[in-house]
């Protein structure tokens, strides 16, 4: 009996850690896909943010470099 009430609180933390997300886990595909977004419209993507905030689109920001596509 001991033994159950003692293991059923490590169980119980061990499942809702196994849940928790990592911080950049879906977050660095969405940033890829804004580098990606960015690179192709001849810019470099730079942070913005000193802590970021979870969401690439705030942290981040399409730093466009050279003569504008409209001269070109």
């Amino acid at each position: 009996m001991r033994t159950a009430l003692i293991l059923a609180p490590i169980a119980l933390a061990l499942a809702v850690s196994a849940c928790a997300t990592t911080p950049g886990g879906s977050d660095s595909s969405a940033e890829q896909r804004l580098a990606e977004e960015c690179t192709a419209r001849g810019g470099i993507l730079v942070r913005t943010a000193s802590a970021p905030t979870g969401r690439p689109e705030q942290d981040n920001a399409c730093q466009i470099r050279g003569v504008p596509s409209s001269i070109r």
